[in-house]
């Protein structure tokens, strides 16, 4: 069975922060760090399967980048009703692998899942019609962005969609301003502490680096998309749906 604990990783005072990973300590809290971190993740999972049910084509690929516990593979899982389609998630972690492939046995979803260890950035998209990044193009450098939604538009059929949920950042100063104190008092009502918000943000700094609303929506055009419109924002995350 795999351990679920409380996210207490910042808790504590630390001498030195160091820039935040997917490490195993992570992965044993992810379930309580991501549903008291990120308003509307509760949302934005059953509407991903919801989502993948309506754009789901028979005999294609359905992929879920940045799969971590595989809370998206899942919901793309029972999204698939009756297609006869391959899923595949993908993950640069081991150790949210390991717990996403026991998470994976537990569910009763009749689509195979095809689990991956390896850097999203390495694998062909083809033949798809249903691509998540579910909180995962934030995390990878600005420079491979480009390349990485043309890769997923190149290997889109004609309608298919690719849903982009994102920590976003707005102008003028005072909107940004506005949300992410209004982020921040979500966090405090789940019960991070000042220390904890204040360490998480400095770990956070240089590894998880947001964009603006019209920034990803332009990229998702120049990328091949046909169009990229906004489906659910609460606060400064939002969630795209972009169509081949």
């Amino acid at each position: 069975m795999v351990d679920q604990q409380p996210d207490n990783i910042y808790a504590s005072p630390l001498d030195r922060v160091t820039d935040f990973a997917f490490d195993d300590a992570v992965a044993r809290v992810f379930p309580d760090m991501i549903q008291r971190s990120v308003p509307g993740y509760t949302t934005i999972i059953p509407m991903i399967g919801l989502i993948t049910e309506r754009y789901a084509k028979p005999d294609t690929n359905c992929y879920d980048l940045g799969c971590s516990l595989g809370a998206s593979t899942l919901a793309m899982r029972h999204g698939l009703k009756n297609t006869q389609c391959k899923l595949v998630a993908i993950d640069n972690s081991e150790a949210m692998i390991k717990r996403c492939e026991h998470y994976i046995e537990l569910d009763n979803g009749a689509t195979p899942v095809d689990l991956r260890c390896d850097d999203i950035r390495n694998i062909t998209i083809e033949n798809a019609s249903v691509v998540t990044l579910n909180f995962t193009l934030q995390f990878i450098r600005q420079a491979d962005r480009p390349k990485m939604l043309k890769s997923i538009a190149n290997g889109l059929r004609k309608g298919g969609a690719l849903i982009l949920s994102e920590k976003v950042h707005f102008s003028p100063t005072a909107e940004q301003e506005a949300l992410e104190a209004l982020h921040y008092d979500f966090k405090r009502a789940n019960g991070y502490s000042d220390l904890e918000i204040s360490q998480k943000r400095s770990a956070l700094e240089q590894v998880l680096i947001p964009e603006t609303i019209e920034e990803h929506k332009q990229r998702l055009l120049d990328s091949g998309f046909s169009e990229a419109l906004v489906w659910y924002q609460c606060f400064n995350f939002v969630s795209f749906l972009a169509i081949k």
